[in-house]
């Protein structure tokens, strides 16, 4: 493999044949931080939310088919963050964070995961164009990172092996966000019956241990492309594909046309009750913080 150019907000697509392994990396930067700058976070929840959309990118671009969805929702009971969300279509990534800014200032700089969710879930969701399908897995919330939880919803609702890990970046030139995820298929290059699957399997350990050596410094570096990355990773298999998966957007999807037709189907006395003084329904995008003024 010959190493292309790093770039930012692109992700590309491998695989390791004689592994049965595939896998996904990506690298955010200018989507991540229009994304990030839509609201004013703290840089815990900052954070947080750059490895969700890090997770989500790269859960997302799992997806064959056009028009199909991934979203990812991480949800508490009186958590410090009581709601999280993020989603993927044709390459747009969106996210959200709902927190409770107060209580969040009482735990230092670094909270954990647990601090901020307290007992909580990830559920995560293929909504598929071809077939109309849609498939959720719901794992609870636990480990050191969202990239564990994600790590526990393979391994518990998908059954397959599977390594993620993230490294989050945020200085003086902006938010940077990257991820490696690496998945056994054994027995099972895909369109293929997945047998044997096991999480022990001397191939998926040897791939995973080569995968695990990634750290946070390699994926964010923006001298390192992503080619390179894995060149480093996997240079002594016998065979490596790789194919470029495109560009990453910010796909916020709010337009007024849009919040026409979800309020019209209220009543029209629960839309009068909506107005306010100047006759108008305003509705504010929890996504990207644009206020829409409707007359209805």
């Amino acid at each position: 493999m010959a190493a292309g150019e790093t770039g930012y907000d692109r992700v590309l697509r491998f695989s390791i044949p004689g592994r049965n392994a595939r896998g996904r990396v990506v690298r955010l930067g200018p989507v991540l931080d229009t994304i990030l700058t839509a609201h004013d976070y703290p840089p815990p929840i900052r954070r947080l939310l750059a490895e969700a959309l890090v997770l989500t990118a790269l859960l997302g671009t799992l997806l064959k088919d056009e028009g199909s969805q991934l979203t990812m929702q991480a949800q508490t009971e009186a958590g410090v963050v009581d709601l999280l969300v993020c989603d993927y279509r044709n390459g747009e990534l969106r996210g959200y964070v709902r927190h409770d800014a107060e209580r969040l200032a009482e735990l230092g700089r670094n909270p954990s995961l647990y601090a901020l969710f307290g007992k909580g879930y990830l559920a995560v969701t293929f909504d598929l164009a071809a077939t109309g399908q849609r498939y959720q897995g719901i794992v609870p919330l636990e480990g050191a990172s969202l990239a564990e939880a994600c790590e526990s919803y393979f391994a518990q609702s998908e059954q397959v092996p599977t390594l993620i890990r993230v490294g989050i970046g945020d200085g003086s030139a902006g938010c940077i966000g990257a991820g490696i995820l690496v998945q056994h298929l054994a027995e099972g290059e895909e369109g293929r019956e997945r047998l044997h699957v096991k999480m022990d399997h001397p191939e998926w350990e040897h791939v995973a241990v080569l995968a695990g050596s990634t750290r946070p410094e390699e994926l964010v570096d923006p001298d390192l492309s992503l080619e390179a990355l894995i060149w480093r990773l996997f240079h002594d298999e016998s065979e490596v594909r790789v194919e470029t998966g495109g560009t990453l957007h910010r796909g916020c999807r709010c337009s007024i046309a849009h919040y026409e037709s979800v309020l019209a189907k209220f009543p029209e006395e629960d839309r009068i009750e909506m107005r306010n003084a100047q006759g108008l329904i305003e509705v504010d995008c929890a996504f990207c913080s644009k206020l829409f003024q409707i007359e209805m």
